[in-house]
């Protein structure tokens, strides 16, 4: 299992990388919560880590419009990300979703085909009115993906992941995911000790931020090189047992 760090800032990409980040993930959190950054703050960061440390960017939590959002993710391809990540917001039926990812990997792919599309969705789908995330790996899959994220769109007041999708449900969008050969990551809200339960579910990627910044604050707060090598050790520990 990989972890993901969000950062907003060349800054914050060197604290996450000296903290052992295996994937640094530049977003902008005041956009929302897979907010995108500017095209120069990703190829800046890209520039700043080591070559061997891949680059992830959001693209927004993306209206739906396959036009706006193809346009995002090849800015975001051009500008240095090796991971395109989409947040399937503005979407309702599987049929939409299904048309704006295709848009979208197609614009990545034909920019070069060793980029990786994530389709994100939010396990709190029911209070925002979009796609249930459980249907995401069939939907990526047919678009040409590489992987799916959940996440959650209303951020703080404990609204954790796993406030709105049980341990099965999301063991299930994780398992699909894997006999549909696709990458499955999991974010929203998590803390250290949600670890171990992200290993038993056999996620290949976790996404943090506001528990790895001062104060846990995901908005003000500043990446901290020691809480994110905190959750890497307790990566390696899980992985161990």
């Amino acid at each position: 299992m990989r972890l993901l760090v969000s950062v907003v800032n060349e800054k914050e990409a060197f604290n996450a990388v000296e903290g052992g980040a295996h994937i640094v993930d530049v977003k902008n959190p005041k956009e929302g919560s897979l907010g995108a950054n500017f095209p120069r703050v990703i190829r800046g960061v890209r520039e700043a880590v080591p070559r061997n440390v891949e680059v992830s960017a959001t693209i927004g939590d993306l209206p739906n419009l396959p036009g706006t959002a193809s346009l995002a993710a090849l800015g975001a391809a051009v500008s240095g990300a090796e991971y395109i990540k989409a947040g399937l917001f503005g979407v309702k039926k599987a049929s939409e979703a299904l048309y704006l990812l295709r848009e979208v990997c197609r614009a990545v792919k034909e920019h070069s085909s060793s980029l990786k599309v994530i389709a994100a969705g939010y396990a709190d789908y029911r209070s925002v009115g979009c796609l249930n995330p459980l249907k995401l790996p069939e939907v990526a899959c047919a678009a040409g993906a590489d992987g799916v994220m959940v996440d959650v769109k209303l951020k703080g007041l404990g609204n954790s992941v796993f406030r709105f999708l049980s341990k099965g449900e999301l063991k299930k969008l994780v398992d699909r995911a894997h006999e549909l050969d696709l990458i499955a990551a999991i974010a929203g809200s998590l803390n250290k000790a949600d670890v171990p339960s992200l290993c038993t579910l056999g996620a290949d990627i976790i996404g943090v931020r506001g528990a790895v910044c001062a104060g846990k604050d995901r908005l003000n707060g500043v990446v901290q090189a020691e809480l994110v090598r905190e959750f890497v050790r307790e990566i390696s520990e899980c992985a161990k047992g």
